[in-house]
Order: structure tokens, then C-alpha cells, then sequence
């Protein structure tokens, strides 16, 4: 198998030669999102010097966060052959039943335990993604819908369950960068964050619960489509 270098699509940008300090993070989040936004096929080998070429680094942080995304579990190493991309559909498929379990339990919480002090804030965020979806500002909603969900995990005071959904950020960010790609996603996920949104704020968990886990699961399949059954047509 030959090492594979960063296709085109995959859009790797030089990094600023000023943030030295962060540098291996930086080179984990550029390649974890182009991993997650399916730059790299499943199963192909990782070309440490190519990429650090690419990002204009050297090899050493390169291999740092090739570690990094071992634990993350999106490349693992292979004997004799080196690093291997591992993500793939069956494994995107699995983080999302796992998220939609964990996020509808924290919806639930979040649906018993809110203050009123809480409510307003909510409302708020949920505007401005009805404002961000609007304008279709898709880089906008992508943070938004990190503020959506962030919000209703420290509304519900679940620390054990924020911890198990800590595990899944890692995917958050760049899934949702490739799902606001499309307009008619963005419209969808707004009515359907509408929808949790007042659930929670009415203290209805039967609702929140239900509402948050079909969102997670729809917005999954859409991921999936967009991601992996693309390539296939």
C-alpha cells in the first residue's frame, strides 16, 4: 500500500508560523478535520513528510498529533506499514448511536433541571441560529450549534455524562462542517434545534429526550451520506 498524501480535496492550509506554542494542536485539529470531512479514504496510509510539506511544519509535530488521533481513535498503527486512517463508516456510524444515546439522556436532564435564569439564555441562542440560518452564515451555525449543545449539557449538571460525551467532541466540530455544507441541512437542523430548544425550556423531558435523539440520528445519517455513500455513487 502506498503512503497516501493530502488529496486535493482535503485542503490542507500552511500554518501561521507565529503559533509555535499550539502547533501540534493545531496540526491535530487541521488533520483530524479533514479526516472527519473525508479527505483521506479509510485505510490509507498516512505520509508523515508530505504532510508537514503541506502545513509547512516539520515532521516532529506531525508525529505528535498523528498520536493525538490514535487516541482519538481516527488513525491507528500498523505494524511495518505505519500510520492508517480508521475512521470509517462503520465507525462514524457507531460514535453517532453513541452520541444520540448520551445527548438525548443530557436533553432529559436538561428538561428537569432547568432554572428559569436558564430559559432566556436559550431562547437567545436559538435567535441567533434562526438569524445565522437566515443569512446562511454556515461558519456561524457551526459555532452556534456548539453554544446550542453546550448550553443544554451545563443546564442538565450531568458531569458523568459530560465526560462520556467529552469523547465525542472530538467529531462535533468538523461533522457539522460538512452537514451546514448544504442549505437544505441547515434549514432542517434549525427546526429541529427549535424544536428540543422549547421542549427544555416547557420542562418537558419526555419531549426533549425524544426530540434530541432523533435530531442526533437524522443529523447522522445526513453526515454519513454527505461523507462516505457520496463517494460510492
Amino acid at each position: 500500500m502506498n503512503a497516501a498524501t493530502p488529496p486535493a480535496e482535503a485542503a490542507l492550509s500552511r500554518l501561521d508560523p507565529l503559533a509555535v506554542a499550539g502547533l501540534r494542536e493545531h496540526v491535530h485539529r487541521a488533520l483530524r478535520q479533514v479526516i472527519l470531512q473525508g479527505g483521506f479514504e479509510p485505510g490509507a496510509r498516512l505520509n508523515e513528510r508530505a504532510i508537514a510539506e503541506q502545513l509547512g511544519v516539520s515532521t516532529t509535530p506531525v508525529k505528535e498529533a498523528l498520536r493525538l488521533l490514535e487516541a482519538d481513535g481516527l488513525v491507528r498503527t500498523k505494524p511495518r506499514s505505519g500510520v492508517i486512517v480508521n475512521f470509517d463508516f462503520a465507525w462514524a456510524e457507531e460514535m453517532i448511536l453513541a452520541r444520540a444515546a448520551i445527548e438525548s439522556t443530557i436533553a432529559r436532564l436538561a428538561a428537569q433541571r432547568i432554572t428559569a435564569p436558564d430559559k432566556p439564555v436559550l431562547q437567545a441562542i436559538l435567535d441567533d441560529m434562526q438569524r445565522a440560518t437566515a443569512e446562511s452564515s454556515a461558519e456561524e451555525l457551526v459555532q452556534l450549534n456548539e453554544v446550542f449543545h453546550g448550553h443544554i449539557r451545563s443546564v442538565a449538571r450531568a458531569n458523568y455524562l459530560r465526560l462520556l460525551n467529552d469523547r465525542q467532541d472530538v467529531y462535533d466540530s468538523g461533522a457539522r462542517r460538512v452537514i451546514h455544507s448544504d442549505p437544505a441541512e441547515r434549514q432542517q437542523a434549525l427546526a429541529e434545534h427549535r424544536q428540543i430548544g422549547r421542549a427544555v425550556i416547557a420542562g418537558d423531558p419526555d419531549a426533549a429526550e425524544v426530540a434530541m435523539k432523533a435530531h442526533v440520528l437524522r443529523a447522522g445519517d445526513s453526515y454519513l451520506d454527505l461523507v462516505f455513500r457520496k463517494n460510492k455513487d
